[in-house]
C-alpha cells in the first residue's frame, strides 16, 4: 500500500467530495473500475461533469455504500462480468 493511500485511509475525517482514486481506495477497488461501476450506474458522481471531466463522490455516500454488503456484492459481479466480456473480446495469440 503506498503511503498516499495510507495516509487517506487513516485519516481522522474525510473530506466532503473525493476523486476517483479516493473513492476506489475506499470500496476496495482498483481506480480503472469506477468508471464501470459509474457508467453501470452503481456510482453517481457529483454535479453533472463532463464526459472528459474529473468525478468526485460524496464521501458520506462511498462510506454508506462501502458498508452496504448487498452493494458490494452487485457491483463486484458488475465488474467481474465487466472485465470477463472485455478480455473474451481481446483477441489471442496463435500458439506455434
Amino acid at each position: 500500500m503506498n503511503s498516499e493511500r495510507y495516509q487517506f485511509l487513516n485519516a481522522a475525517k474525510l473530506p466532503g467530495r473525493i476523486n476517483t482514486e479516493e473513492a476506489a481506495w475506499c470500496l476496495g477497488f482498483s481506480p480503472h473500475d469506477i468508471p464501470v461501476l459509474t457508467a453501470r450506474g452503481l456510482l453517481k458522481p457529483l454535479g453533472n461533469p463532463p464526459p472528459n471531466g474529473g468525478r468526485y463522490f460524496s464521501s458520506s455516500e462511498i462510506e454508506r455504500l462501502r458498508h452496504d454488503t448487498k452493494w458490494l456484492d452487485k457491483a463486484s459481479g458488475t465488474l467481474i462480468k465487466h472485465w470477463k466480456t472485455k478480455n473474451e473480446r481481446r483477441p489471442t495469440s496463435a500458439v506455434r
